[in-house]
This record gives structure tokens, C-alpha cells and sequence, in this order.
């Protein structure tokens, strides 16, 4: 579970109750890089047992098999011979969707984040083509490991060279909003959202390695992106942009869902879950856009937080699932990682990639606004399930 993204506050719930289950006094302490258990069976029997593990990567259909295992095992239905023969099975299975169908949604979700961008035609259609690029990088970082080790910045670079070549063409494109949407499925919103989530609960070590490591991610994208421009610049010259004209209200709308259906794939959620993936997505967006218009935009975040924190723990308590499945395909619509990129290209250039003033302090609220919208959510509608 920890290997299929579950945050760490919620695996050592999960752990606590399979350890009553099953009899034993359990004290675990995870974090995204380490595990440290305590098992006691009887006074005199202790077990200990700690690991250095790897940080993990979201794969929502691999925790959803993980989590029905474990309820077959503590219920009868398997026996632990047989329950560590599947999880076994469950860790080596492929990625169900394919490289194809997967490198179509990376070029999808880049293309649908540029529609909520709201900026032009010209910027969707070309991100769209630099996420099918950045899927080919992945591609090859998976089969390479020190291609996986410069993965991210490299990526940044260049796309940030090829978006310079192609606003030699096209002088309508809005350069750091192409590179931005390109790498947008890199951008570490979402870890910096389930860190803060993680020291909400107190789990301090957690919360703090989490948010570290996504600060370390996004200044490594910043930095490919200010290198990659600059060799652009170097090979092509000054772009003269051109401001196109503005998506129209539908399109942006369209995005969310569109974007949403993307993340099912990348994600790797099972078919069966992914229509609620995807609701949770528009149930998200639309409550925060519903929130924004009565009482801002950063405090809008908190309406659409606490909305799918109660869709997601009603899913739970009906399907009989993990509510990460919901809540996180719906939490990364709403996650700030784009304005985090933003507010530092802000700070550190002065420029603005798009209009919007006091991107700092949306930020701030933002974050805030999300945490506090979960927090209500679990409290509004307590979820019976520990993921």
C-alpha cells in the first residue's frame, strides 16, 4: 500500500486495524522513505522490523486489489498462503492500460490543463503535443535508471527548447504557460497537499519529508524550465507573442471532465471505479467554482475540498472501497501545484505567466483551504474505512 501512494497517516491507521484483527499489539511508523513496526503477540514475544523503502507512486487500481485482499484474508476467504501469492501477483502486474492508451492521456491531461488555463487554442494544441513527447521520456525512464534520475528536469528542458522553436511559428502560443501545462502531470501539487494533510494529522516526520521532497521536485522543474528557455532563446532568437484570443466559458468547463477521464488512466484506476474517479473530479470543480463566486476564489478551494472529502467517504462506505480512489482523482483538480510553479517563476523573475496579482498569498490560502475542507469532510460524513 505504502508502494501504491497511501499516505503515510492513513497506512498506519490501516495497519493498527489489521493488527487488532488479528490479535497483535502493533506500533507502526511510516514515512516515504522508511518503515519501523513493533509487533507484540504476548508479554514475552516482540517483533521488530524496519526497512528503507522508496517513496511511492499513485497506482489506485493496485491499492484497490490490495485493500479487498486484505479483507478476504481477515475474513476468511483466503488463506495468508494464498493472500501473499496475489499481493505478489498485484505488485508485478503491468500497467492495465498499455503505453498507448497511457501516452494518449498524458498528451489529453496537458492538453485539457491548457483549456483551464483559459489562454488559447494555439497553447492547447501544442501542450497536448509536448505531453505525448513527455510520455515517450517516461516511457524510457521506466526500462533506464539514470534516465530516471534526470527525468523531470530534463523533461523541462526540453520542452521548454521545443516551446521556444515552435513560438518562432507560432507567435500566438504563450511560452511558460505551454512549458507549464506540458509537465503539469509532474508538478507536486498533489504531494504538497497530502504533506500538509499528513502534518494536519501529526504525523510531523511524514508530513515534513513529503513537503520537502515536492519542494526539491518543483524546484528542479523551475530550474529546467529557466535553463531550457535560455537555450531556446540562444537557438532561436527573441519570440514577438501575440495575444490570442481567449478560450470560450465552455471549454474551460469541458476540461475538468476531460482531464478527470485522463487521470483514470495515468492513475491506473480500475474500469469499474473510474466513473466515480471522474465524478469526483467535476463534484470537486464545480462546488470550489460554485464556493469562489459567493465567497472568493482561495476560499472556494475549501467547498470544493469538503464536498468530495464527502463524496469520497460516502463512496467508501458504498462500494466498499479505499476513498483515496475518489478523493484523489478530485483533490488534484483542485490542488495548487500550478500557482506554487507560478508564484516562484513570480518571485524569481518578476514575471507573471498570466494575469492574476497576489498569487503568494492564494497560495498560502488556498493550501489552508483544502486541508481545513477534508478535515470538515471527515468530521461531516466519518469514513468507516481506514484508507
Amino acid at each position: 500500500m505504502h508502494k501504491f501512494g497511501t499516505p503515510a497517516y492513513r497506512l498506519e491507521t490501516h495497519l493498527q486495524t489489521v493488527a487488532r484483527t488479528l490479535g497483535i499489539e502493533g506500533y507502526f511508523l511510516i514515512s516515504p522513505t522508511s518503515m519501523t513496526f513493533v509487533l507484540q503477540h504476548d508479554t514475552d514475544q516482540e517483533y521488530n522490523h524496519a526497512a528503507r523503502v522508496k517513496p511511492g507512486e499513485l497506482d489506485l487500481g493496485s491499492l484497490a486489489r490490495t485493500d479487498e485482499l486484505v479483507d478476504e484474508l481477515t475474513s476468511g476467504k483466503r488463506t495468508l498462503t494464498e493472500a501473499l501469492d496475489r499481493l505478489e501477483e498485484i505488485a508485478n502486474k503491468p500497467n492495465p492500460y498499455g503505453p498507448v492508451l497511457t501516452c494518449f492521456s498524458f498528451g489529453t491531461s496537458a492538453a485539457a490543463f491548457a483549456m483551464l488555463m483559459g489562454t488559447g487554442w494555439n497553447d492547447v494544441f501544442w501542450s497536448g503535443l509536448l505531453g505525448l513527447f513527455v510520455y515517450g521520456l517516461v516511457y524510457r525512464a521506466e526500462r533506464s535508471a539514470r534516465m530516471a534520475e534526470v527525468l523531470e528536469p530534463f523533461a523541462t528542458i526540453l520542452c521548454a527548447i521545443a516551446a521556444c522553436g515552435i513560438a518562432r511559428i507560432d507567435p500566438n502560443i504563450n511560452i511558460p504557460v505551454v512549458i507549464l501545462s506540458s509537465i503539469i502531470i509532474f508538478i507536486p501539487g498533489l504531494a504538497l497537499t497530502l504533506g500538509l494533510a499528513e502534518l494536519a494529522a501529526r504525523d510531523l516526520i511524514s508530513g515534513t519529508a513529503r513537503i520537502m521532497d515536492a519542494s526539491m521536485q518543483l524546484f528542479k522543474l523551475y530550474f529546467g524550465a529557466v535553463l531550457g528557455m535560455a537555450i531556446g532563446k540562444a537557438m532561436f532568437g527573441e519570440a514577438i507573442h501575440i495575444e490570442p484570443e481567449g478560450l470560450p466559458r465552455w471549454a474551460i468547463w469541458s476540461a475538468v471532465p476531460i482531464l478527470s477521464m485522463a487521470l483514470v488512466f495515468i492513475f491506473k484506476a480500475r474500469m469499474q471505479d473510474s466513473p466515480w474517479g471522474v465524478l469526483a473530479g467535476i463534484v470537486a470543480f464545480f462546488s470550489a467554482m460554485l464556493g469562489g463566486h459567493y465567497f472568493g476564489d482561495s476560499v472556494g478551494i475549501f467547498f470544493g475540498a469538503l464536498a468530495v472529502g464527502i463524496y469520497s467517504n460516502l463512496f467508501a462506505r458504498w462500494m466498499k472501497a479505499p476513498a483515496s480512489i475518489a478523493l484523489l482523482q478530485g483533490i488534484v483538480i483542485l490542488v495548487p501545484g500550478s500557482k506554487t510553479y507560478i508564484g516562484l517563476n513570480a518571485l524569481i523573475s518578476g514575471e507573471t505567466m498570466l494575469n492574476q496579482s497576489h498569487i503568494g498569498s492564494q497560495i498560502f490560502l488556498i493550501f489552508m483551504s483544502l486541508i481545513a475542507g477534508l478535515i470538515f469532510a471527515n468530521v461531516a460524513v466519518p469514513p468507516r474505512r481506514t484508507l
